[in-house]
């Protein structure tokens, strides 16, 4: 079971971004029945929860990206975007996608997103 994060880059404030997070080794049921999620963890800092997406849809964000950020997934491709707006140099971080079934946690490698002022 593998979770590919893409999409990281470098960019300026203001700027945006699409992160990209594709399931591989596992049965489309079994995504579709996942709570998907983008953490982020930067420097010094625990990681932290950005954005989760419930298999039925419902969904939760952090305080501060609310307004500028958007999780999504694509069931049929079993993959997971966040498409990152008006992105702040405090949204620089270590960006990690994961995947929860019967509370068993499954994390991607993580894509690094830096943003500078």
């Amino acid at each position: 079971v593998q979770l590919q994060a893409s999409g990281g880059g470098s960019v300026q404030a203001g700027g945006s971004l699409k992160l990209s997070c594709k399931a591989s080794g596992i049965i489309w049921s079994t995504f579709v029945s996942s709570r998907v999620a983008w953490y982020r963890q930067a420097p010094g800092n625990e990681r932290e929860l950005v954005a989760e997406l419930g298999s039925r849809g419902s969904t939760n964000y952090q305080t501060s990206v609310r307004g500028r950020f958007t999780i999504s997934r694509d069931n049929a491709k079993k993959t997971v975007y966040l498409q990152m707006n008006s992105l702040e140099p405090e949204d620089t971080a270590v960006y990690y996608c994961n995947r929860n079934l019967d509370s068993v946690d499954y994390w991607g490698q993580g894509t690094q997103v830096t943003v500078s002022s």
